[in-house]
Order: structure tokens, then C-alpha cells, then sequence
């Protein structure tokens, strides 16, 4: 049993997306892609330094189109999907619910709505590493933090203002090792962003939706979704609601996970699923020199 899984903000790097365009017809996709949103995707993947691609209207469409880029390229079918975050649309695209330029024109409303949500108030997120939840949550809640994505694996992500941010890295929860800044330029996650939620309402709205074609695992609660109407509305409500990884890794672990593959750019989730599943073989795709060993462990294991 086999486990695609898309990664969400913050797994940008500058240049990431370079080796992919060396692909045949990976380079059209992109500009296709580009001029459908009126972003320059391929600039943003291949020179753009790390600050411009921080910001939450570009990282967003750039991470589901790298996703995508990668999932073709593998050409191979998973039992399961799953996204975190933004990584969610990457998933309900590759479980057919809608299509790929669909995908794009959906990311681009949703990071355009996300970062003037952002712009409201100077806002920001943190990862904190090690601690046990019932020890960090109620510390959170003191400081006036939101656990915007609790990820399993000894990691929870705190959003709040800058001042609650920084109030954070001062004041660890009893347990925690270390206090990370996030690269994201807002609250993702959390109260702060209710603005964006009805903009990406009527951006859905010109969806054409589908069932999706193979088991989609939605990090809202770690349930399985089996109609494309409710994926999409939970894509929606998910930008100001926290994410519930955790209960994503225990629902791979009930379903009788064996292999989890995580597409560009990879490497966050393996990391969660190495110290969260323990048994599971994980595989992170970053550059296309992993496809073939990505593509030898699907045909082991998807489909068991």
C-alpha cells in the first residue's frame, strides 16, 4: 500500500525547480501554466533568490506546479493521496478531482487571497521541535498562539503575530529543543486568515469537480473523502482551520501504509513519516535523478 504525498509552503528553495524544466515538455507545461495565472513560474523556480519566492502569492502556485511536474514525470499510480496545506490541492489534482490548469488558476486565487490576509497584520508561524502536545498546546494558548499544523513525528507549528512569535522563541514550551521561524509570510492556518476564505469560495465556484479516482486523505481530520464536492470545500475552509498531519500519518498507518513518496519539492513529510511510522520505506523526489528509485518502490508496493 502506497502513499503519494504533496508538501505544503515553505519546501520552496531557490533554483528547485531548474532540473525539472530539462524534462521533455516540462518546459511548455511550465510557460503554459504561467500564462494561464499571469505568474512567470519558470523565473520564480530558477533565479528568483529565497525572499521572492517567500512571498505566500508566489510560493503557493510554485509548489503545486513543481508537485504536479514531478507527478507526471513519475508517471505511476498511488493507493492513496495526500497534501499538506497548499500541498492538498497537488493531491486533489492527482486524484482527479480537478484538472491541472484548474489546479493553478485555484493555488494563484488562493495565495493572492492568503497574502492580502497577511498584509492585515504583520503575522508569522514557527516550528517547534520536540515536546509532547499536551505540555505545548496549553502554552500556546497562554501566549495567544494558534497550533496551526500539529504534524506528528514531535512537531507542532505555532502562528500567531510577530510579537507572539518572537514572545515564543522566549518562552519554549517545557520540553521543546528548539524554536524554528518558518519561511511563510502570515498566520497560515489560523483566524488571520478568514478574509481569504470567501474569495477562495468563489474561486471554486468555477471548478469543474470530479469523485476522486484513488483514496484521498484530507488533513482537516485525517479522514478519507470520497466525493470531489467535499475535497473542495474542505481546500477552502482548510486555509483558516489548523492542519491535523498527525492524524494523516495515523490514518496511512490504520489503511496498512507500506511506502510513502512525497513529490518536489520532497522532503518534509518523509522526514515526519521516518520518526512517525516507523517500518514504512519513505523516498523524498527533489531533483529528477529519484524518479526511478520512486518508481522502482511504487511497483513494490502500491497496490498491495
Amino acid at each position: 500500500m502506497l502513499v503519494l504525498v504533496a508538501p505544503g509552503q515553505g519546501a520552496q528553495t531557490p533554483g528547485f525547480l531548474t532540473p525539472w524544466l530539462d524534462l521533455p515538455g516540462a518546459a511548455d507545461r511550465i510557460a503554459a501554466w504561467s500564462e494561464a495565472i499571469g505568474l512567470d513560474l519558470v523565473h520564480y523556480g530558477t533565479k528568483a533568490d529565497a525572499e521572492e519566492i517567500r512571498d505566500t502569492a508566489v510560493a503557493q502556485p510554485l509548489l503545486v506546479a513543481a508537485g504536479l511536474l514531478s507527478a507526471a514525470a513519475l508517471d505511476a499510480t498511488a493507493d492513496i493521496v495526500a497534501g499538506h496545506s497548499v500541498g492538498e490541492i497537488t493531491a486533489a489534482t492527482l486524484a482527479g478531482v480537478i484538472g491541472d490548469e484548474a489546479a493553478l488558476r485555484l493555488v494563484r486565487a488562493r495565495g493572492l487571497a492568503m497574502a492580502d490576509a497577511a498584509a492585515v497584520t504583520e503575522t508569522g508561524m514557527a516550528a517547534l521541535l520536540g515536546g509532547e502536545p499536551e505540555v505545548t498546546l496549553p502554552h500556546l494558548e497562554k501566549l495567544g498562539l494558534t497550533a496551526a499544523n500539529v504534524n506528528g513525528g514531535g512537531q507542532i507549528v505555532a502562528a500567531g503575530t510577530a510579537e507572539q512569535i518572537a514572545a515564543l522563541a522566549e518562552d519554549k514550551p517545557e520540553g521543546v529543543r528548539r524554536v524554528v521561524p518558518l519561511k511563510v509570510a502570515g498566520a497560515f492556518h489560523t483566524r488571520h486568515m478568514a478574509p481569504a476564505v470567501e474569495r477562495l469560495r468563489e474561486a471554486a465556484l468555477e471548478l469543474k469537480i470530479s469523485d476522486p479516482s484513488v483514496t484521498y486523505v484530507s488533513n482537516a481530520d485525517g479522514k478519507a473523502v470520497a466525493t470531489g464536492d467535499e475535497v473542495v470545500s474542505r481546500l477552502v475552509g482548510q486555509v483558516a482551520n489548523p492542519v491535523r498531519w498527525d492524524l494523516c500519518m495515523e490514518t496511512f498507518k490504520e489503511m496498512g501504509v507500506t511506502a510513502l513518496v512525497e513529490v518536489c519539492p520532497g522532503g518534509t513529510l518523509t522526514g515526519l513519516a521516518k520518526r512517525a511510522l516507523p517500518g514504512v520505506q519513505t523516498l523524498a523526489i527533489k531533483t529528477p535523478d529519484d524518479l526511478d528509485a520512486a518508481r522502482a518502490l511504487i511497483i513494490e508496493h502500491a497496490g498491495a
